[in-house]
């Protein structure tokens, strides 16, 4: 993610919320007024007290607009709220950086003439960030252009920076030579030839961007058109080929309220929208009246953008009539925000969402659940809660703070779904909805009535561990990737491998840490951030995965022999000239298409590595 929009990203991403480091250091850093307000007001989270703030050596810098955002309607706008205007501008002042001048490396790397084309007939790879509505993340050979075989002989062939950013987390729509990037935190969507990573064109967001793109044809004129959401709840639609707009639409239900963090799926002519709003970040400011924000689902036209149907997760939050212990006034329901992509069940006519934790009291039904809505009318059909009572903001730290719910009315937990529920046809005709959990469980139901048909669970979960940001399949196989930062016996970071129809184990590789050479100065937390949060890939079946401390491992989905290895963490020289670091590989980072594969590669929140490089690979 990008230090432009690290308060944008980072406190989005899986609930997490951010403040920045300032660019300055010694005497000026010391004698700047603004530092008086970040050590009152924030330090005390990003100083090492909050494990899912980004660390102040890692947050160098941030511009202001984005910083503004941030504090006055983004995920920081209730701590915004409490600074005076003087402070909020102060402390703006004393973390922004300068702006980057985003159009001259973009031009430097501007496709000749000759390669600018963007040719839609050819071969889709990848048309949203689960390969198909069914986000089995599963791609064949032939659509590749990849075999299990070329994954054993893979380089780099190039590398392409972003300047000001220190992480990624979109994954690209490949469709033939052109891959479709949103480039997060530049508010910029980009078209990229995948042999060289030259720039086809450009398109420039007003917003924040925080998903990954999709593409679909207009159902009235059949042209391409890629569609994604904003930080502000926006959805822009925007042609494929030329990158100029067709529509931008809100996908809010709740005035003021909901960023779009999974990506938009289409289904016969909707736009299927969720929505991430949830007041975690808001929860843990002790005078906030906690807290607001809920999951919604809503449907759009695709050709027009027009409201077709809303979903919410709960009602409205209002006042309880109880108070904090330090006498503030507690609001709730709240949470079960949908950080997913939904997936679409197109013989039952029904959308699959999952949620995460409920924020504040009272606890509902809808939280920490895989939930099937009709996709004609928005209207509930099933729920099933993995995790019942799991109340947590960001109060409930290593000391509870005010808005943490006490232990006897909550688990808490923090036990999102952060990835996507997987349809699947069994060999008999059989279908399972399978889905991973935070908190090291697997999940298979049956999609017609939401009951468990298997379950297994590795490690033991938390906030930041077990399976963070889905799965994938093989179409025998489901395989469940483990992240479980920290220390412990009880924690298993790495590939689990399972029977699709009965949930047998098959296979598992768990990793060790690699702290060798100078991996310990690339990696500060080598020895216990080394496990797989990102959502693997299947490519003919080979399991693409990579680390919490930047290493790619390439499986055989059979037998689990490594087919590769490689580690991102590490400086490159890049087309683009701008410097290039990798770090952590997380969120939805990993992709293939055209004959390649595309890591994005640094990933500065929760403390784990920083970075800025798009990475290709091809086989030799």
């Amino acid at each position: 993610m990008n230090t432009r929009s690290l308060v944008l990203t980072a406190l989005f991403v899986g609930g997490s919320y951010a403040f920045l480091t300032p660019g300055l250091s010694g005497q000026a850093a010391t004698a700047h007024p603004g530092l008086a307000v970040y050590r009152q007001e924030c330090a005390s989270c990003h100083d090492g007290g909050n494990a899912r703030a980004p660390s102040l050596s890692i947050l160098q810098s941030i511009t202001a607009d984005d910083l503004r955002y941030a504090l006055s309607e983004g995920a920081m706008a209730a701590q915004g709220a409490a600074l005076s205007v003087q402070d909020r501008a102060t402390v703006i002042e004393y973390l922004a950086a300068d702006e980057v001048a985003q159009e001259a490396w973009i031009t430097s790397i501007m496709c000749s003439v000759d390669r600018r084309l963007v040719n839609l007939d050819e071969t889709a790879s990848m048309r949203m960030v689960g390969v198909e509505i069914t986000a089995p993340r599963m791609i064949s050979a032939e659509a590749a252009g990849l075999s299990k075989d070329d994954m054993e002989d893979l380089e780099l062939v190039w590398a392409l920076a972003f300047p000001g950013v220190t992480g990624l987390r979109a994954a690209p729509v490949i469709v033939g030579s052109t891959v479709f990037y949103s480039a997060v935190n530049t508010r910029k969507v980009l078209a990229l030839d995948a042999e060289t990573g030259c720039i086809k064109w450009v398109y420039d967001s007003p917003n924040p961007l925080r998903s990954s793109v999709t593409i679909a044809e207009m159902e009235d004129t059949g042209r391409p058109t890629l569609f994604f959401g904003d930080a502000r709840g926006q959805v822009h639609a925007i042609d494929a080929r030329t990158g100029g707009a067709v529509w931008v639409a809100s996908g809010r239900i709740d005035e003021g309220s909901g960023n779009i963090s999974g990506s938009v799926v289409l289904h016969e002519g909707k736009v299927i929208v969720p929505l991430s709003a949830s007041g975690v970040g808001a929860g843990a400011r002790p005078d906030f009246e906690c807290c607001v924000g809920r999951g919604a689902v809503r449907a759009l036209d695709a050709v027009t953008g027009e409201p077709l149907w809303s979903y919410v997760t709960m009602e409205e939050a209002e006042y309880t009539g109880e108070f904090s212990s330090i006498g503030v006034a507690l609001r709730g329901p709240s949470g079960a925000p949908i950080w997913s992509t939904p997936s679409i069940d197109a013989s039952r006519g029904r959308v699959y969402v999952t949620t995460g934790e409920n924020t504040s009291l009272p606890a509902t039904r809808t939280s920490d659940a895989i939930i099937a809505l009709d996709i004609e009318t928005g209207e509930e059909l099933w729920v099933f809660q993995a995790t019942p009572r799991d109340v947590w903001n960001m109060a409930c730290g290593r000391r509870a703070g005010p808005n943490c719910p006490r232990a006897e009315e909550s688990i808490r937990r923090d036990w999102d779904f952060g990835g996507s529920a997987i349809l699947t046809e069994l060999p008999d005709g059989r279908e399972l909805l399978l889905a991973g959990q935070k908190s090291g469980h697997l999940w298979a139901l049956d999609p017609e009535d939401g009951n468990v048909v298997w379950a297994q669970r590795r490690g033991r979960g938390g906030a930041l561990g077990g399976n963070h940001w889905g799965i994938a399949i093989d179409g025998e196989r489901v395989f469940l990737t483990i992240s479980d930062p920290g220390a412990g016996d009880d924690r298993v970071p790495g590939l689990y491998s399972f029977d699709i129809a009965t949930g047998t184990p098959l296979w598992d590789h768990r990793l060790s840490p690699d702290c060798s050479g100078d991996r310990r100065e690339r990696v500060p937390q080598c020895n216990n951030r080394y496990g797989l949060s990102a959502t693997p890939l299947v490519v003919d079946g080979a399991v693409v995965t990579a680390g919490l401390d930047g290493r790619i491992h390439i499986f055989d989905g059979v037998d689990g022999r490594v087919l590769f290895r490689f580690d991102t963490a590490r400086p490159y020289e890049t087309i683009n000239g701008i410097e290039g670091e990798g770090g952590s590989v997380d969120s939805h980072s990993i992709a293939a298409g055209a004959g390649m594969i595309f890591i994005g590669s640094g990933y500065g929140s929760f403390s784990q590595p920083p970075g800025n490089v798009l990475l290709g690979f091809r086989p030799r």
